[in-house]
């Protein structure tokens, strides 16, 4: 059996959706938080089965039988996550899973100025001490998150950010596709992958650019200070802990954290990634 955590997520239902093209859908279980949101994976034909990272009594039935089990990063952040990602962990083991998958990011490192990098990295390190068989899947950022990083941007004709540096920013679907394939491929993939992104890596002033083109009107680029920026994001009501978390996005770029391209990705498509003009021009439609 193949299980799939966060199967009801943005990432794990399009997992779950791309492998069912590549593998009999009773060998597909779909493990989430809440059976009653599942609908449609029952749908699909696919097993549910209860499973809470925060509940590990519930993911031994939730694993069970499971030959590889992907791991789908928590939305949380730091210690928590770190701890909710170590219970999953120690119950596919305890399963006796054959190989953990888990969803990384381009950017994992310890000290980095993206804190969810860090845990990812302190992730991947839980994974090896764990002696089971495992692949580390290393996401390009998402071009949703930079959509919803720059939404009211797009908005007002003006996006205001700190400075940055080149992101790939990459599909959230086509990860889903890669993910999907590299799961159905047998454990072919071993240890980390190299970078699963975008064919190009840009700046916020050749995202303005693009979408200037894209809108038929002009999107100034602005640059504010570290400062006035997090302070701009609090005015509009988001916590300053997410502030601080998205700032550290803007320091990471910086420093190259997420300039990195990689054939990889093209390669499990069989094509080319969507490029970020083309996920601009889907926001706008």
């Amino acid at each position: 059996m193949l299980i799939v955590t966060g199967a009801t997520g943005h990432l794990g239902k399009d997992i779950v959706r791309f492998l069912s093209t590549r593998r009999p859908v009773g060998q597909i279980v779909g493990s989430v938080r809440d059976p009653g949101k599942a609908a449609g994976l029952a749908d699909l034909g696919v097993e549910v089965r209860h499973g809470d990272f925060a509940k590990p009594e519930t993911l031994q039935a939730a694993f069970a039988g499971g030959a590889q089990v992907l791991i789908v990063s928590a939305d949380k952040l730091g210690d928590e996550a770190r701890a909710l990602h170590r219970a999953a962990i120690d119950a596919a083991r305890a399963a006796s899973a054959g190989r953990i998958l888990y969803t990384s990011h381009m950017g994992a490192r310890p000290g980095s100025s993206f804190s969810p990098a860090a845990q990812h990295w302190e992730t991947e390190r839980d994974l090896e001490a764990s002696g089971v068989s495992f692949t580390s899947l290393r996401h390009g950022f998402y071009a949703e998150s930079c959509l919803h990083m720059i939404g009211d941007g797009l908005k007002s004709g003006e996006l205001r950010v700190p400075a940055d540096g080149p992101v790939s920013w990459t599909a959230r679907a086509d990860l889903a596709e890669a993910d999907a394939a590299i799961l159905a491929s047998d454990g072919e993939w071993d240890g980390i992958t190299p970078p699963l992104t975008a064919t190009a890596a840009v700046t916020m002033a050749e995202i303005a650019a693009m979408a200037s083109e894209v809108l038929g009107h002009e999107v100034r680029h602005t640059v504010l200070s570290d400062e006035d920026w997090v302070n701009e994001r609090i005015s509009a009501g988001i916590p300053k802990i997410y502030a601080e978390m998205l700032l550290g996005t803007f320091r990471a770029a910086r420093d190259g954290d997420f300039a990195a391209t990689d054939p990889t990705l093209t390669r499990l498509l069989g094509r080319d990634p969507v490029p970020m003009r083309d996920v601009l021009a889907s926001a706008a439609l």
